[in-house]
This record gives structure tokens, sequence and C-alpha cells, in this order.
């Protein structure tokens, strides 16, 4: 560090910190290890040494727009204080804020107009549930028959009109996460042999929210991800100019990263140097989206990768941190339904228990309460 204020860092820190400096890394971190920290100072470290060429950027990846503007102002402030530098040679996007100024870039390459418009999540959802209710009263007779018998049928169709809305909404987005059509779902019950008529209702408002989406000249924040891995697949200049434009990629909340997102990234990296971090034990988003740690775990076994841990947190009381990894030992190794003892990873890196978490050490900057 030249000048300026010399930050604080924790071992684990310092050796992601100054220790990285090319190559595929992946990094488990438990709540509390401060990953935006950590990552905030790698940018800024790989900016002041000049890693970077005129025209080339730091891209960190995140998954909020309040973790956006975190990390710009943390890479603007350190970059200022710890090395008297401009705020310049990074861009910080979220993994749809990404996906959509690559399409931006090409619309055409993925059959889109240059002036399409992306329709945000309420007015999707709000298309989608008009949609559901204008088709109920065609489909009520065959879609009856999941009605317990006995039911009041004015409740039952009141109960069908709140909750299949959300259950639809749910199907299309992991649909387009799987990156199948409707006609591949049409086809796929057709050959089942049977009438699956719920199934059949999801898919024919599928099409007719594509259609809608169509006639509109939109895209959804679904659509985005799949037709930027098109669009970087389909022209291969287009993809060697943006991966000369970043030639780091650091992601943060990688566990939270689904499949096509992590091959998102994957091509922008061409397998050089490509920083991932996040905690392997934790799943918010895998309930309505196909993100799963899984895809985490597996990058940090792959040949070549290197990882290293972020395991001490000064968030919590040592009582509260007890607590949690016992109940983290006790799934994995006493649970009574045996098919959930692998929902968290134990296995040791570096002596070290990935997503065991660490009390922190004497003079720490971040002590534990």
């Amino acid at each position: 560090m030249n000048g300026g204020i010399r930050p604080l860092f924790r071992p684990e820190q310092e050796q992601i910190v100054l220790g990285y400096t090319h190559g595929r890394a992946g990094i488990a971190a438990v709540p509390g290890s401060g990953k935006t920290y950590t990552l905030a100072h790698l940018a800024a470290r790989l900016i002041h040494d000049h890693r970077l060429g005129p025209d080339q950027e730091v891209l960190v990846v995140t998954f909020t727009n309040t973790a956006v503007n975190s990390f710009q102002a943390r890479i603007a402030r350190i970059l200022r204080e710890n090395y008297g530098l401009l705020p310049i040679g990074y861009l910080v996007r979220t993994l749809h804020g990404l996906a959509h100024d690559i399409v931006r870039e090409r619309p055409a390459l993925i059959g889109l107009a240059d002036d399409f418009i992306i329709l945000d999540e309420r007015s999707a959802l709000e298309i989608q549930r008009d949609l559901v209710i204008q088709n109920l009263d065609e489909w009520w007779d065959r879609l009856s028959g999941y009605v317990n018998p006995g039911t009041d049928p004015k409740y039952a169709r009141r109960q069908f009109e709140q909750e299949l809305p959300d259950l639809i909404a749910r199907f299309i987005k992991r649909a387009k996460d799987l990156r199948r059509e409707p006609e591949y779902l049409y086809a796929a019950l057709d050959s089942a042999g049977s009438e699956f008529d719920l199934s059949r209702f999801a898919v024919h408002i599928y099409a007719d929210y594509q259609r809608s989406l169509a006639y509109r000249g939109a895209v959804d924040f679904d659509d985005l991800v799949r037709y930027a891995l098109d669009a970087l697949r389909l022209d291969d200049r287009f993809l060697l100019r943006l991966q000369e434009r970043w030639p780091y990629i650091l992601e943060d909340e990688a566990q939270d990263s689904t499949y096509l997102q992590e091959q998102m990234l994957h091509l922008l990296s061409g397998n050089r140097n490509w920083v991932r971090v996040g905690d392997p034990n934790q799943a918010i988003n895998t309930t309505f989206t196909t993100a799963n740690p899984r895809y985490l775990l597996d990058f940090l076994e792959q040949p070549g990768v290197i990882e290293r841990p972020l395991s001490v947190s000064g968030r919590s009381a040592p009582p509260i941190v007890a607590l949690a990894n016992e109940l983290v030992r006790w799934t994995v190794e006493e649970h009574p339904t045996p098919e959930l003892r692998d929902a968290f990873d134990l296995r040791e890196e570096q002596h070290i228990r990935r997503g065991w978490i660490q009390i922190t050490g004497d003079g720490d900057p971040q002590p534990n309460p």
C-alpha cells in the first residue's frame, strides 16, 4: 500500500487481497466474514497495480442494486484514500444489469429490435396474472379435477384465482432458467401419455405470455441472461471484445447464481481471471430460481481453481456462533433423514472446515460482541 490509510486485514483477507494476481479462485465465505470489504480492496489493488490496459476494467458482479451501490462507494473510497487514484477502472453490475448491457450492445444478434424494452417484474407479474384470470373460465372444467371433493365451488374458484398466478409465475421463471420453450414443454407433455391438465394450463399461459412480450417488443428479466448467453455464443468477435474489456471478473454472492448466469460469466472470463466469493451453506434463492450452491461447490473442486477461506466472523457473539456451528454439525452427522445430511458442506480446506464459523482473535478490527 502506497501512502494514504493502510487498511486492517484479517490474515485470510490479506491472503486474498495481496496474494491474488491471476487465475481462477473460489472463496468459501461464512456470514460476516467481510466479503464485500475483501472484494472491494482486491478490485482497488488490481487497478492500482497497473494490471489493466487503457480501455480495460475490473468487472465486479453482485446480486442486488443495493450491493452495487455499496461496492461502487467502497472501491471509490479505497482508490482515493489508499492510493490517491481517481475512481475509474472498474464496473459494478448486477447479473441482470450485466446481461442487459450485453444484449443492448448487440440486440440484432438474438432477433431483437434496437428499441426493445425491458419489462419490470411487477409488470410481468400483472400480465401473467391477467392471462391466468382470462383463461380460467375456459379451463375450469379441466382444472376443477384438482379440487378436493366436497369443497365449495365458489371457494375453490377464489383459491385458484389467488394462488394460481404465483404458481404460474414460478413455473415460467424456472422454464426460462432451464431454457425450455413452450413448444418443448408441449411435446414433453404429449410424450408423457397423460393429461396433466394443470401443467398444460401452465404451458398455455407461458406461450400466451411470450406472445404478449413479442407484441410489446419487450423482454423480461428472466429473458435477459439467456439472450446475453446466446449473443456471446453467436459472435466470437463480440465475446473476445468483452473479454478484453474485462480481464478480471470478481463475483459476489456466487451461491445465488443460476446455471445460466454462471455460464455467462464463464464465457466472459475466458477461463482466465475469475474470482468467485460465496457462502456454500446459504441458499436463499433455490426455492424460486434455479440457483444452487452446488454450482459454487463444483467450481471449487475444478482443477486449477485456487480455494481460499473466509472463515472468521465478528458479526455474532460466541454463543450464537457455537450454536450455528452445532446446528450445521448435527445436520451433517446426525439428521434423522439421511438424504438431508448433505445440505451443508464441511470438508476441510487448509485445515479449516468449509462453512465452519471461526470467532475473531485478539486485535481483530471487528471483534465478536
